[in-house]
């Protein structure tokens, strides 16, 4: 996984279409140690417009983690995992699912398409944390 070497912030992708949920991950990710630019798309669709950078998303920044919840509108997570890892320039993201979801065929399919890690929500700091300290030690 690579990461920035620069001194810049982590540049972090949720993709979440629940706000509370939206706000929660923010909560974490101020308390992180790591320094961070959080972007937000609400669906998966807008996820994959802002990862092509096509229309509004054009000038966007290049995620260096995806935080993807399997539960979206118009693109679920599943169908967006397999699109990222299918594409040159995207599949090299680390992708960290958080979801509600515990059932294993969930967590099977999800690592079968290459996702880095699995989440359930609420979000575990302590394991957000984590993900974020391994990239924080690749600089």
């Amino acid at each position: 996984m690579k990461s920035p070497s620069n001194g810049r912030p982590v540049e972090i992708l949720l993709v979440e279409d629940n706000p509370g949920d939206v706000r929660f991950t923010e909560e974490v990710l101020k308390d992180a140690s790591v320094r961070n630019h959080l972007s937000i798309a609400k669906d998966g669709v807008e996820a994959l417009a802002f990862l092509r950078r096509e229309g509004q998303f054009s000038k966007s920044p290049r995620p260096d983690l995806i935080l993807l919840d399997l539960n979206l509108p118009k693109k679920n997570g599943l169908e967006m995992l397999t699109e990222i890892k299918n594409v040159e320039g995207l599949k090299e993201i680390p992708v960290v699912i958080l979801t509600t979801s515990e059932a294993e065929p969930d967590i099977n399919k999800s690592f079968d398409l290459y996702a880095n890690c699995y989440i359930t929500k609420p979000i575990d700091l302590e394991r957000l944390s984590m993900v974020l300290g391994s990239i924080k030690t690749e600089h």
